[in-house]
């Protein structure tokens, strides 16, 4: 079978057709890679700028009572009635508990009697010894029988002084069957009823009550957080108040409602044994009952100022596959460059960079995904 064969002008037709085909399909594939070399990416960054920064660190607690106060008879007795309602507030001073009286009634009349007559006593023996005081002078009497009446009316003297001391021991007891709360605050539940029998000493309380306003909470804080926030204040980088009571604010565990404000009162000076923690000690106003004794809160301790701070959004820094916090910054010469840095806790939505970022710095913050280091970018703040 015979082959066709293309005529010299054919060919040539062809292979130029070929060729200008072969020219367009390339300048178009060349055309998007020029124009993007061309036209650089527009970047949104955040220029560094060194700032004061209130420090905060956030902690668990446990709230305590201010007061604590454990009701006990103070004589001994049947308990006839009790006077408070359970889980009210009480003042100091006020009736709690009526132990019979009736023994400690009688015993006060004894003793009344008894000073009664000590004090003729001391009558009948002081007007013998003035008698005989006067006999002596006259050398009517002895000095033997006036040493005697001497000695009888300073007996009938001591022995008044201890039927009053009796008398008062009476009618102290005799008010002590009055059971009366020590301290104002809310009272719990009665651990005795009435026709129960009480005894000085026992140790069972007949109720507890709890002073709630204001109230303490105990804060744990590690050692070696404790012991890094006091070189920082000796190195000078946080600026405390002359007084070192730092403000607190109160969280209930779990959610983000401020339940009160206070101030640090105090720290431990011993470490325990088995956390290695440190005990620090706000006071809070807690007129509304809010915060209860033996209640897990949040505390927020505002532990000073640091003093020229770098601050890097958030949205500015990720992690490499180490673990590494990075960040890219534009340099100088309008080039992507990546930095590690290293950062100690957050101020809001910023990080706060310890090293790896200077002042003047441009932190890329908008358009991460589309830029790669050494890429020429064009920078425009963000706010």
């Amino acid at each position: 079978m015979r082959q066709r064969t293309l005529s010299p002008i054919a060919v040539a037709v062809l292979t130029g057709a070929l060729f200008v085909a072969g020219c367009s399909e390339g300048e178009q594939a060349q055309g998007p890679q020029q124009a993007q070399m061309q036209q650089q990416m527009t970047v949104g960054v955040v220029t560094l700028t060194p700032r004061e920064v209130d420090l905060q660190v956030n902690l668990p607690g446990r709230a305590t009572a201010f007061r604590t106060a454990e009701v006990r008879p103070q004589v001994s007795g049947i308990l006839q009635k009790q006077f408070f309602t359970e889980g009210s507030e009480v003042k100091a001073g006020e009736p709690l508990y009526q132990i019979d009286p009736a023994t400690y009634e009688a015993a006060l009349a004894a003793t009344e009697a008894a000073v009664a007559q000590a004090k003729a006593s001391v009558k009948s023996t002081g007007a013998r010894f003035k008698r005989f005081k006067e006999l002596l002078t006259d050398n009517a009497i002895s000095q033997q029988e006036y040493d005697e009446a001497e000695a009888s009316y300073l007996q009938a003297e001591a022995a008044l002084k201890v039927a009053e001391a009796e008398q008062q021991r009476a009618r102290l007891n005799l008010e002590y069957t009055k059971v009366e709360a020590p301290i104002s605050g809310r009272i719990g539940r009665s651990l005795l009823t009435e026709g129960a029998l009480v005894s000085v000493g026992q140790a069972q309380a007949m109720t507890t009550i709890h002073q709630l306003d204001p109230i303490y909470v105990d804060i744990q804080q590690s050692s070696e957080d404790y012991l890094k926030l006091q070189q920082a204040i000796a190195q000078g980088h946080i600026v405390t108040d002359e007084n070192n009571h730092a403000a607190v604010k109160l969280y209930a565990n779990g959610s983000q409602q401020v339940l009160a404000e206070g101030k640090l009162l105090f720290n431990e000076v011993t470490v325990q044994p088995s956390t290695s923690a440190i005990t620090l000690r706000a006071q809070f106003d807690n007129p509304e009952r809010q915060i209860l004794p033996g209640m897990y809160v949040n505390a927020e301790v505002a532990t000073g100022t640091l003093t020229n701070a770098l601050l890097a959004p958030q949205a500015g820094v990720s992690r490499d596959p180490r673990g590494r916090a990075m960040a890219l910054v534009v340099n100088s010469e309008g080039q992507v460059e990546t930095r590690y840095i290293e950062v100690s806790g957050t101020s809001g939505s910023d990080w706060i960079v310890r090293s790896g970022l200077s002042a003047g710095d441009q932190v890329i913050v908008e358009g991460l995904q589309k830029v790669r280091p050494g890429m020429p970018v064009k920078t425009e703040e963000v706010k």
